[in-house]
This record gives C-alpha cells, sequence and structure tokens, in this order.
C-alpha cells in the first residue's frame, strides 16, 4: 500500500519519498493506523520489516497537525532503545521523517558529554529518544520532565525488559498521564511477552508477523563445522576470496574482537572494531568508516547485533555462536535488510555444538552445512617480498600451504633422497 493512502501530511509523504519510501511493509501497513488512532501496539515483526518507521511516521505525523512551529516545554513522545548506536540511528530516521514539520526530536545516550544534551532539552524537544541510563542520569538532575509523555515506545522491547529495565519503565509510566505504549521487537519469548503485557491497554493492538522461518527468506544462512583453533585462517580464506564483500563478524566477548582485529591486520586484511569497552568516539567512527564505504570488515559483539541498519551488507560471519539463540536471528538480520538479499555463515567448533542445537531448536529447524576444502583451514603464508625469493623458496611455499605437489617438485625430493 502507498503511504498516500493514509492520512499523513503532505510534508510527511515528500520526506518519504525522498529517503526512498513509497510502500508500506506489512508491519507498518497493519500499525499505522492503530498508532495515529492513539491505541496501545505490541508489534513482533523480523528484522530489516521497517518497524522503526512504522512507529516514527504517525508519532510524527500526530505532533505536526497539532501543534504550530513552537518548540515544546518538554518531550511529548519518549523513545526508549537498550544501546547508543540504535539511539543515534532512530534519531536519524525521526529527524528525515519530520524535516520541515513542526516535530523537532533528539536523541540522548552515554559516553558523550552532557552539556549539548541539557542546552537542547531547554530549547524544546516534542520526541526524545534515550537510553535509559543517560536518561534517568538528566531525571535524577532536573534537566528532563517526563510528566507531559503521551506516547512511550519501547523499541529492542524484549531486550530492554530482559536486561531488567522493567521497574524503570514502570517508574517512568508511573509519572505519566493517560499514554499510549508502543512495543516493538524482532523476538519475544513467553515470559517477556507477558512482562509486556502488563504494560499495555488490554484492547492493545497485538500483532506478530510469523512467517515459517524466524530468518528473513532474503537471507541465505549456513554453518561450517570448524575446529575453534582454525577459524583465523577460515575467516582470513573467506574475506581474500570475497575482496569486494561488506562483512560483519560477530565475536563473543571484547577481548575477542580486538584479538581478530589483530590477527586480521597480520594478514593484511583492514578492518574495524565496534563493542562496549571502545570510546565513544571510537564506537561512531567505526561505524562511520564501516557505513560510508562499499566494502568492508566490521567486527563486532553482541552490542550491534540489534536493531542497527548499517545498507550494503552482504555477509554476516558468526565467528563465535551466540550465547542467547535469539541473538542468531538479529544478528544475520544485519544482511538481507528490505528486498536486498544476503548471506550469513556461522563457524561452529565442536565446543559449540550445544549452542547450535539451542539456535536450530529456536528456529525450529536445522540450518544447513557447508563442506570445505581443508586448504581454507590453513594458515595464510607469512607475507616475503617474493621478487627475492629463489623458486624452490616460491614451491615449498605453495606445496606447505595448498598441500600440492607438481612433478619438478616430486622429482626434486626423490633427487634429494638420493
Amino acid at each position: 500500500m502507498k503511504f498516500e493512502k493514509f492520512p499523513l501530511s503532505s510534508q510527511i509523504i515528500e520526506n518519504l519519498e525522498q529517503i526512498g519510501y513509497f510502500r508500506t511493509t506489512y508491519i507498518q501497513f497493519k500499525t499505522i493506523p492503530a498508532i495515529l488512532n492513539g491505541e496501545d501496539v505490541l508489534a513482533i515483526a523480523q528484522t530489516g520489516t521497517g518497524k522503526t518507521a512504522a512507529f516514527a511516521i504517525p508519532i510524527v505525523n500526530k505532533i505536526h497537525e497539532s501543534k504550530t512551529n513552537k518548540a515544546a516545554r518538554a518531550p511529548g513522545c519518549l523513545v526508549m532503545v537498550p544501546t547508543r548506536e540504535l539511539a543515534q540511528q532512530i534519531g536519524k530516521v525521526f529527524s528525515q521523517i519530520s524535516k520541515h514539520t513542526f516535530a523537532k526530536s533528539f536523541a540522548i545516550y552515554g559516553g558523550v558529554g552532557q552539556e549539548e544534551q541539557i542546552n537542547q532539552l531547554q530549547a524544546g524537544v516534542d520526541v526524545l529518544i534515550a537510553t535509559p541510563g543517560r536518561m534517568f542520569d538528566l531525571l535524577s538532575q532536573g534537566h528532563l520532565e517526563t510528566k507531559y509523555v503521551r506516547t512511550l515506545v519501547l523499541d529492542e522491547a524484549d531486550h530492554m525488559l530482559d536486561l531488567g529495565f522493567i521497574e524503570d519503565i514502570k517508574r517512568v509510566k508511573r509519572v505519566l498521564a493517560r499514554h499510549q505504549t508502543l512495543f516493538f521487537s524482532a523476538t519475544i519469548n513467553p515470559t517477556i511477552k507477558k512482562l509486556a503485557y502488563s504494560q499495555i491497554r488490554s484492547n492493545a493492538l497485538r500483532i506478530q508477523v510469523s512467517p515459517e522461518n524466524l530468518v528473513s527468506k532474503n537471507i541465505s544462512h549456513s554453518i561450517i563445522k570448524v575446529p575453534m583453533d582454525d577459524k583465523r585462517h577460515l575467516l582470513v580464506n573467506f574475506l581474500n576470496s570475497n575482496p569486494e564483500s561488506k562483512v560483519m563478524v560477530f565475536v563473543r566477548t571484547q577481548v575477542r574482537a580486538d584479538r581478530v582485529l589483530a590477527h586480521l591486520s597480520k594478514n593484511s586484511i583492514e578492518a574495524v572494531n565496534l563493542h562496549g569497552g571502545m570510546a565513544q568516539e571510537d564506537r561512531e567512527k567505526s561505524l562511520a568508516t564501516f557505513r560510508n564505504h562499499s566494502h568492508g570488515v566490521l567486527i563486532a559483539t553482541d552490542v550491534s547485533a540489534r536493531g542497527i541498519d548499517l545498507p550494503g551488507v552482504t555477509h554476516v560471519i558468526n565467528y563465535d555462536l551466540p550465547d542467547d539463540p535469539e541473538n542468531y536471528v538479529h544478528r544475520v538480520g544485519r544482511t538481507g535488510r528490505g528486498f536486498a538479499k544476503g548471506d550469513a555463515l556461522s563457524f561452529c567448533s565442536p565446543e559449540e555444538r550445544e549452542k547450535l542445537e539451542q539456535i536450530q531448536e529456536f528456529l525450529q529447524t536445522e540450518i544447513d552445512q557447508i563442506q570445505i576444502d581443508d586448504t581454507f583451514l590453513k594458515e595464510i603464508p607469512p607475507s616475503k617480498d617474493l621478487q627475492n625469493m629463489s623458486v624452490a623458496e616460491m614451491l615449498a611455499m605453495e606445496e606447505a600451504y595448498f598441500g600440492i605437489e607438481d612433478k619438478k617438485s616430486k622429482k626434486r625430493k626423490k633427487r634429494n633422497k638420493s
């Protein structure tokens, strides 16, 4: 369905066309009318289906049509998100949709100074996108007022509730007048769903897009069984075989991310890191570097598994299988977004067999296994100036790496034995 079929302002329609939105996705088609009507919504849909626009479009439209071009005293809409990167991304979406409208949006998050954020809040904001930590800091300091909030959004709601923010969410809701609550996520388990239901009105719209597979049909995903110590060699060989690809590599820990980055650098492969142990400035720099290039490698922990929209990602590699099976869905969802196609590979060591079983049980399907040649598990020979190598050295290197012997090599070995 075309967006112009909805009762949206002409300026918002124009903004949507400028950013390439012409027709609704299914989740947008189902939720936009309900949000415009002030209903509570609990929406569960696959990654890459346009959930952010599904709530941003009607929120901006309601603000634009209900006010004059005057800054609000305090936010009328609060969007709570689990990570800094997601706050930045959602803030950008709101800015694009609200261009030349009366709706003013702003994102606050930790890792950066408060002064600019405080100044913006004092100037007036209609839509505030916030991570809980920074939001409660500014609330306690008296720089933020939430009693005028009429729409509360939890994006990646299952993760927010699972992280233990339910009491904080209840605390916010207690000080609000009658308000609209919107929960959006890609996955949700029965326990978290029960918590979510407790925070919305009984007549709320509950929509769960439940395709046959939790992983988008745009994504081809498979596993490669490999010894733990050989994962680094497999990754290097894969990246060397796909030099024009844009690849996200997910690892289990921050230390692991740094080690993989160092190994790629040792093998002359440029890559950037993204994890919670990095300074916010460095995190933003890594994201910008990866986002602004047509190809490259980003090594990340699960801080980037949810919600982050990085255009053009051709491959996702689970260097380590996730501890939480749901994160598998979120990770592989960084590729194959919208109408694009994508590939996801998981490196599974014998130690991770139980995690693989849990993922397959969660997906209710067996993931295809790819058989690879052992040459992909061999270490790349150390770099050496080939011009200064003798023919014998080059043949020896070739044999060591590829495990092959040509006729001259066999004759040479036979001659040496005699």
